[in-house]
């Protein structure tokens, strides 16, 4: 049972209109991992609620409580339930999504406002969260329109989770996935999961997800003296924050990658010949790694390796320094305290539970060898369990005939670098076949600066993401 032709038609004319709404969903500024945001978070939960609700959704906004965070105490986003149909002769789709976003500012390096949807001449949308994940989230949202408009009936009963931390560790909703999927709760009776928040491999082939890696994020504090001292005066008489923890950061990984934490590595199981096949068999490149990258930057010119790499080993990337100096023209100062993030992309069978004591006595054990006066602290701010599943359940056939329907090319069949931990959670607590579709392209930056979706996949998107519940109708 294909999409009808009036549904494809319905999207194609209505293109204008689903920009429009992007454009608004991309001026709400819901930076989760910012205090001074969590207002725009909040008010994004409605915006999501009262758009889905106007197309004759059910929706339950979830009151998660608080946490803490910038050493105060803030209220965490509600979480947006909504249910449509309740036929028991129909499959029950639940489809997530979120609509928090990664801080952006235009001093970043971005072209236009980051938070001012930019349409440009090639046909990119460009505006933080319009490929991660507002666009594919309003993808779902201009499907059901298209059924609430012309009083057509959805070939299956639809839910949804949307949740407003996802880019912020996702506080609270497990414990709500794991409550509503009890008997009596929201999610039962959901006989699998569709998610889109994730990307092609590069510009041209669709791509079906069946895993991810998980993570595992680490905060390391180095304090010493009570304020920030003059370098003059100071320089060479007492032990500096900044120069321990440049040492300890450099103990973690090497620049080809290779991670330097005894036993993370080690713990996975290196590919067969018959594994090593499935990679050399996707459609992608070295120059598509660099071309995503913006510069001829690839550890290897072996594909398969870097393509493990991102897919199936575990990574280690140092994102930053808390307290450092890091304005224009100079200053000398000592910083009093400075902390080093990093984080270690997971695979099966690593978990943060079982990474933890790993990265615990390594890094004691490092800080140990520097003899310094200075105090030591790790800690585990989030983490996520790696996730891989089945290619050959019907959830997958039917986003396989749905890809080909509207790409007219079968997609390559992917695991994802990135983390989504709730993919997991869904998948345990439900029982059901989970499966990754994603709307973005790989050069979309999410994350990154000048983050596009291009409009053809959000408009090509949008029919893929209604075809693919037609297609689960059908079976």
């Amino acid at each position: 049972m294909p999409a009808p032709k009036e549904f494809l038609d319905f999207v194609d004319n209505n293109a204008g209109a689903f920009i429009q709404r992007l454009s608004e969903a991309v001026s709400i500024k819901s930076v989760s991992g910012d205090a001074t945001y969590r207002p725009e978070v909040l008010k994004m939960s409605d915006w999501i609620s009262q758009q889905f609700k106007a197309v004759g959704v059910e929706i339950q906004q979830v009151d998660l409580g608080k946490h803490i965070m910038e050493g105060q105490e803030l209220q965490l986003p509600k979480a947006v339930l909504g249910r449509l149909g309740n036929d028991p002769n129909k499959k029950t789709v639940l489809v997530y999504g979120h609509f928090d976003v990664q801080p952006a500012n235009l001093s970043d390096g971005w072209n236009t406002d980051p938070f001012v949807l930019t349409v440009q001449s090639n046909g990119q949308l460009v505006g933080r969260g319009s490929s991660d994940d507002k666009g594919p989230v309003l993808g779902w949202l201009n499907t059901l329109q298209y059924h609430h408009d012309n009083k057509e009936e959805l070939p299956v009963n639809f839910r949804c989770c949307f949740e407003g931390m996802e880019e912020n560790g996702s506080e609270g909703l497990d414990e709500l996935v794991e409550r509503e999927s009890k008997p009596g709760g929201w999610f039962d009776g959901v006989d699998c999961v569709c998610i889109s928040d994730n990307y092609w491999l590069n510009a041209r082939t669709p791509v079906l997800t069946y895993g991810l890696r998980g993570i595992a994020y680490y905060k390391l504090n180095i304090t010493g003296p009570t304020r920030d001292l003059h370098s003059g005066v100071f320089g060479r008489t007492v032990h500096e924050p900044m120069t321990d923890l440049i040492k300890l950061m450099s103990t973690l990984v090497d620049v080809s990658g290779k991670i330097l934490i005894p036993g993370v590595d080690e713990m996975v199981m290196s590919a067969d010949v018959e594994e090593r096949y499935l990679y050399e068999a996707l459609d992608y490149s070295i120059d598509d790694v660099e071309a995503s990258a913006g510069a001829s930057i690839a550890l290897s010119s072996d594909k398969v390796e870097v393509l493990m790499g991102r897919m199936r080993m575990p990574s280690l990337s140092l994102h930053g320094i808390e307290g450092a100096f890091y304005g224009p023209g100079g200053k000398t100062v000592i910083p009093a305290k400075v902390s080093g993030k990093f984080s270690i992309r997971l695979v099966p069978p690593q978990t943060p539970e079982n990474i933890l004591p790993l990265v615990k006595a390594h890094v004691e054990s490092e800080f140990a060898k520097l003899g310094s006066k200075n105090k030591f602290e790790l800690e585990e701010l989030h983490g996520g369990k790696p996730w891989v599943t089945d290619i050959n359940h019907w959830n997958f056939q039917a986003a396989r005939a749905a890809t080909k329907a509207v790409y007219n090319k079968d997609p390559d069949m992917t695991r994802e670098g990135g983390s989504i931990p709730v993919t997991l959670t869904f998948a345990e607590a439900l029982g059901v076949s989970v499966l990754l579709l994603p709307m973005g392209r790989g050069d979309d930056g999410a994350h990154s600066t000048n983050e596009k979706l291009d409009r053809s996949n959000f408009i090509e998107g949008t029919k893929l993401l209604g075809t693919y519940l037609y297609e689960v109708g059908a079976i």
